[in-house]
């Protein structure tokens, strides 16, 4: 053992203990009891049994354990944006893909080539660059790994700058931050720019973060430990302070974490500008809205520097087989089309095999909040299904490769689309691009979204 330390042997580590032994003492509190060195009797934690406490120090023990329930924030508000209330609408049955019989699967085919009908499938090419990652690109210290991940940085902030979302006197929201490499780079190409905010949204402690890397004084960087499901930003004391108009971002915002990234910008956040219990402008009448703008526009010209709106969107969409009705902002989309949650479970696990092909994959798949940083190199989103999701042979012979990916594609464009139509219904301007070659990311589309121009009441005849 080391000197100063426990003399106890951890069979299963392999090691001695690290634990700082009392004065006069051998073994640490934890493995004295065991070695009959101490008298006092210690007991599993309540909070942990995976560690013990000396049973006369129990209630001081708890409260400063490690495992207890730490208080919530003051932004945290239980399922703000989780979206449904209840699970009547979710179907008790949902049986694997492989269980479905080949008229089962050629029926739920039909259904979403006939939902597709009319959508914009092909997607434009918007794959852009920026003048802040140039030296980092172009650094050969960097492997194909990093610098895949540079590309894609790189067309984010291309796509970023082309919106004018790069400016002073803005809140830049990064959902599913990870390491904060996105903000990283959004801080670096503003390094001249003034009154900047940055909130990192991650539910995980996170390690190897490049917080430390800002340099700039006037830039402000914080770090949000909370489930997306539970934010609400209009309660963080930053943007209640300063009122700066956000832009959400994220690379990789992995499933239901889009869905409810969404609805944190465009329903919990806006409601400060709605009011609390003012109805959403984008739900009211031409005529309504006509006669609000008549009444209200001294109040709005007034009230304009109190409320700042979302500035704009732009998140990197990726595993769509982790997407879950109960949050999925496009509900009203695949219900207006005849679809309902049976068919969404089907669609959703059928997306994967847009990049799975009919490959078996052992890479795990990144958890719903999981941002670039997590996951390792080109396999970061392949996804970890069994033989009898993406690779099995009973469907063998009924649909081929191609075909699979081609559906698979589909699926994602039909999911991607009720998010579109959420985000147009509320008021913006919201596309889908590739911003990245295939070969880059197998996950290369391009959530954009900026407020739509004021609508213009339309002249009486």
């Amino acid at each position: 053992p080391v000197p100063g330390r426990c003399a106890f042997f951890v069979e299963r580590k392999k090691r001695f203990c690290k634990m700082t032994p009392g004065p006069g003492r051998r073994f640490c509190g934890e493995h004295g009891q065991q070695e009959g060195e101490n008298d006092r009797k210690r007991i599993p934690c309540p909070l942990d049994p995976k560690h013990t406490v000396y049973e006369d120090q129990l209630q001081k023990h708890l409260k400063k354990c490690n495992s207890r329930e730490k208080p919530k924030p003051v932004y945290f508000v239980q399922d703000i944006n989780a979206g449904l209330k209840d699970g009547t609408e979710i179907p008790e049955k949902q049986v694997p893909i492989s269980s479905l019989s080949k008229e089962e699967l050629e029926n739920l085919i039909a259904k979403l080539k006939k939902a597709s009908n009319g959508l914009e499938l092909r997607l434009k090419e918007q794959i852009l660059s920026h003048q802040a990652l140039q030296e980092a690109l172009n650094d050969p210290k960097n492997g194909e790994s990093a610098f895949k991940h540079l590309k894609q940085q790189a067309s984010i902030l291309g796509n970023m700058e082309k919106l004018h979302l790069l400016g002073p006197g803005r809140c830049f929201v990064e959902f599913g931050a990870g390491r904060g490499k996105l903000s990283h780079w959004v801080d670096v190409a503003l390094q001249n720019v003034e009154n900047i905010q940055f909130l990192l949204v991650e539910r995980a402690t996170t390690r190897f973060k490049v917080d430390g890397k800002h340099k700039r004084r006037d830039s402000v960087f914080e770090r949000l430990q909370v489930d997306i499901q539970h934010l609400c930003l209009k309660k963080v004391p930053i943007l209640e302070k300063k009122k700066l108009p956000v832009v959400g971002i994220g690379k990789h915002l992995c499933g239901a974490a889009t869905d409810l990234a969404l609805r944190c910008l465009a329903e919990s956040y806006t409601t400060c500008c709605d009011g609390e219990n003012e109805e959403p402008a984008t739900k009211r009448s031409r005529t309504d809205k006509t006669e609000v703008a008549s009444n209200n526009s001294a109040d709005n010209e007034s009230n304009k520097d109190d409320c700042k709106p979302v500035a704009g969107i732009v998140i990197a969409l990726c595993c769509h087989h982790k997407c879950d009705w109960t949050h999925y902002v496009g509900r009203e989309f695949f219900k207006s089309v005849g679809l309902g949650p049976l068919e969404f479970h089907y669609f959703q696990r059928m997306s994967s095999w847009a990049t799975c092909g009919m490959r078996e994959t052992t890479t795990r798949a990144p958890t719903s909040q999981e941002g670039e940083d997590e996951t390792n190199g080109t396999e970061e989103h392949e996804q970890t299904f069994g033989k009898t999701e993406s690779g099995s042979d009973t469907l063998q012979g009924i649909l081929t490769v191609e075909e699979r990916k081609e559906i698979g594609c589909l699926c994602k464009r039909l999911i991607d689309h009720g998010r579109i139509e959420y985000l147009q219904q509320r008021g913006y301007k919201a596309a889908l691009q590739y911003y990245t070659e295939s070969a880059v990311s197998l996950e290369n589309v391009l959530l954009t979204a900026i407020p739509s121009p004021s609508l213009i009441p339309e002249p009486t005849m």
